[in-house]
């Protein structure tokens, strides 16, 4: 079966995990040319402020839009909208589990509205907010 905005329903839940590297972070880095030394192993002055160096924004981000398009809804489509609240840091090393939950349907527009959590491996939440997307498949 075809999957459409008809077949989805509210609470209907996506997720994946990834363990973030350093070779992510550098790769991030070099794409978006985003070199702040918070991000580099190598670098010192994280110390100060975190624990460990932390993953760029940007990488767990593209963990939320690879279950948009992977799994939930999984079909072409286009983000809309984000609001993203990062409670905690993403440090190297950590496995982070993003989890979208269906929380509305727009038939009209052929938009779905999802919740978005990210935690850790101990469980901590490190990104909470939601997303808006429009699926670019027919209605029925």
């Amino acid at each position: 079966m075809t999957k459409t905005i008809t077949n989805l329903f509210k609470g209907q839940t996506a997720r994946l995990k990834r363990t973030f590297t350093d070779k992510d972070v550098k790769l991030s880095s070099e794409l978006t040319n985003d070199f702040s030394p918070v991000y580099d192993s190598n670098a010192n002055i994280w110390k100060e402020y975190y624990a460990n160096p932390i993953v760029p924004a940007l990488l767990t981000e593209g963990l939320i839009t690879e279950v948009i398009s992977t799994e939930l809804p999984g079909i072409p489509c286009v983000l809309l909208q984000k609001d993203l609240v990062f409670y905690s840091p993403v440090y190297v090393g950590d496995e982070i589990t993003a989890e979208l939950v269906i929380i509305d349907k727009n038939l009209e527009r052929n938009w779905v509205t999802e919740k978005v959590t990210c935690f850790d491996q101990d469980g901590n939440e490190v990104i909470k907010g939601q997303v808006v997307v429009y699926l670019l498949s027919n209605q029925t």
